[in-house]
């Protein structure tokens, strides 16, 4: 297992299939996935694993597990992938916390970090999140990141989706008061 983030809280570190009992106790929560097209099965939780796993080798990234630091326990995954965001293949910013986990900072303390690690470590001008246009917690979470709606769009899998971004030059001036954090 390989550790790629650490926080005052969290660390992050490449998921492995031993993973998959916590995060099939994320992606398979119904509420948790509401803003998804589907709640995740046994299967889509391995080939999550499996894709991410995938990723890391491909892309030197992926989606990572989140891990609290207290306990050693695995909580949800956050982390950077390339996605396809109204047509363009583009750095997004994704995370998922356990439902008892939730509302505890976690999610934007994981993405902090990601996000400084996308600008530091592989250069981009700018990092996105997106996501149903329903989904409060998620576009809260990218409000926390510094990111500001930039549209949306119509799509086939959520009717709606928003797109949040951040560039770099917004990023170095958040990043001091972040580190306050």
């Amino acid at each position: 297992m390989k550790k790629i983030l650490e926080t005052g809280r969290l660390m992050l570190r490449e998921m492995t299939p031993d993973d998959f009992d916590a995060l099939y106790a994320v992606l398979a929560d119904s509420d948790i996935m509401q803003h998804y097209p589907y709640t995740f099965d046994e299967a889509r939780v391995r080939n999550w694993i499996a894709r991410n796993i995938g990723r890391y080798q491909k892309d030197g990234f992926g989606l990572w597990a989140v891990i609290l630091k207290e306990t050693g326990e695995m909580i949800g995954d956050c982390g950077l992938t390339l996605q396809c965001i109204d047509g363009e293949m583009l750095p997004e910013i994704g995370y998922h916390i356990r439902r008892d986990c939730q509302r505890k900072g976690y999610a934007s303390e994981a993405g902090r970090a990601v996000r400084d690690w996308a600008f530091e470590q592989k250069g981009f001008d700018r990092v996105y999140s997106y996501m149903k246009y329903t989904n409060v917690p998620s576009y809260s979470t990218a409000m926390a990141l510094g990111m500001e709606k930039l549209k949306e769009y119509p799509d086939e899998a959520n009717g709606i989706t928003c797109v949040y971004a951040i560039s770099r030059e917004a990023w170095e001036k958040v990043r001091p008061s972040d580190a306050k954090k």
